[in-house]
């Protein structure tokens, strides 16, 4: 496990308890991602809006790393995303590592800091 990672991931997480409550785990940052990267704002979503939401918070944290690349908003205004090359065969602890990374590395672009909270 990289310690500076989860202390800067541990650190996100205690900033935004106080605005989404305590029980956020990747799951609900892809979804508040999602959300942010529609820009219509929180709203009552359909099911299978959530699980594009969270498509979209994946391929946008991922767009760095090369794995993604934007290709623009269909007129309903949601973001699509082309592959750009596969992503690599990672085991489920590798998995939450490189989301782990890439959401902490997306906070931060978006002005968050994760300097890690004395204990």
């Amino acid at each position: 496990m990289d310690y500076a990672l989860e202390l800067r991931y541990q650190s996100l997480l205690k900033q935004l308890e106080e605005p989404f409550g305590p029980d956020i785990d990747l799951q609900v940052l892809l979804f508040l991602i999602g959300v942010e990267e529609l820009g219509k704002g929180y709203q009552q979503f359909k099911k299978h809006e959530k699980t594009d939401l969270m498509h979209v918070a994946i391929c946008t944290v991922l767009e760095p790393y090369g794995y993604y690349k934007f290709e623009g908003k269909d007129p309903d205004e949601w973001p699509h995303f082309t592959l750009q090359k596969d992503l690599p065969s990672l085991s489920e602890s590798e998995q939450q590592a490189l989301m782990k990374e890439a959401i902490v590395e997306y906070f931060e672009h978006h002005g968050y800091s994760t300097k890690h909270i004395q204990p």
